[in-house]
């Protein structure tokens, strides 16, 4: 059955998710709030700041009100940055007109409170406007998926019903959604696997290869599942979608911004030259000293994403930092 969809944030992923789910009959409006970028897409069916060979369906509507694009709209689909969430999910509670599904698909960690964003978004959208809030998360980079490459992801949620209505609405021959009742699981592992990124692309900025790569990803996804559990994740999770697969597709290609980020730090940029060349917020930058402080916090051992966090805070050389790491103490793997 069609459905009327808002989706916030047209950026790169936003709009390729928005391009889903025209294909799949639902009536789409894609909020940008660049007059220009809008214009854009409604004009010449185009989003070239972010897909550039993309040629968006001419059903696919956009605006720079955001009252325009939620206006009796059955799911809102928030895919903007973590940094944005709380600021955009307030200013648009008077205009929720009945009670919808909240479905968001971006990745990290609320600066100082920590918080993951399907907890900002129940704070700040009341329960009489919001049937679920359900996290869409998984191995998938918005140029493969604009393309209909095979993507497999997750919908989690404290609402078995809500995820498998975001299920039906996404799912089709190329788009796979798997179901999961996680939140907390699959919102960590999207959000710290852009830590390990980061590392990732600094090793191979380095010069670094696939053995250093693979040891990297393993022990970050044990940090990943330690910070995880203690906040009450299933460890399961981290072996999935959300955990494992996402970490792969995010520490292996140049598609990743916070791969191409740490290749930069890698190759000796710092990290202003870096963030001032992407262009795009690099979510990983942020939610490393999230991770950080919440590691901390729980008094659990995180050495790679500390190692990180001096690089990118402390302005720590990357090569002491990788020595530092191996010459720990040795220790049991389990």
């Amino acid at each position: 059955m069609s459905k009327k969809v808002a989706v916030l944030g047209a950026g790169s992923w936003g709009t390729a998710l928005a391009m889903v789910l025209e294909e799949n009959g639902n009536a789409v409006c894609l909020w940008s709030h660049k007059t220009k970028q809008a214009d854009e897409i409604n004009i010449k069916h185009t989003n070239k700041s972010y897909l550039p060979s993309a040629v968006l369906a001419e059903n696919i509507k956009a605006t720079s009100l955001v009252e325009e694009a939620i206006k009796d709209a059955d799911v809102i689909v928030f895919v903007i940055p973590t940094k944005a969430i709380r600021e955009v999910a307030k200013s648009i509670v008077p205009f929720i007109t009945k009670s919808t599904v909240i479905v968001h698909a971006s990745k990290g960690l609320e600066q100082e409170s920590h918080k993951r964003i399907s907890e900002i978004l129940e704070e700040e959208i009341p329960e009489s406007k919001r049937q679920a809030v359900v996290v869409l998360s998984g191995p998938s980079h918005a140029e493969e998926v604009a393309v209909k490459d095979l993507t497999t992801i997750t919908a989690a949620s404290k609402s078995e019903e809500a995820a498998k209505v975001v299920q039906d609405l996404f799912m089709n021959d190329y788009f796979r959604v798997y179901t999961n009742n996680d939140i907390i699981g699959v919102e960590l592992g999207a959000a710290l696997k852009n830590i390990i990124a980061v590392g990732a692309g600094a090793l191979q900025g380095l010069g670094y290869g696939d053995n250093a790569k693979a040891a990297l990803m393993t022990r970050g996804l044990a940090e990943i599942s330690r910070l995880g559990v203690a906040f009450g994740a299933d460890p399961m999770t981290f072996l999935g979608l959300s955990g494992v697969g996402d970490l792969i597709v995010t520490c292996t290609s140049v598609h990743s911004r916070n791969w191409r980020a740490g290749y930069m730090l890698g190759k000796g940029n710092s990290l202003k030259e870096v963030l001032e060349s992407m262009g795009m917020v690099v979510e990983g930058i942020a939610t490393t000293k999230a991770a950080y402080e919440l590691a901390k916090q729980k008094e659990i051992e995180m050495p790679i994403t500390a190692a990180i966090y001096e690089v990118l805070y402390n302005g720590a050389n990357v090569e002491d930092i990788i020595v530092s790491l191996m010459k720990r103490d040795g220790k049991s793997e389990a």
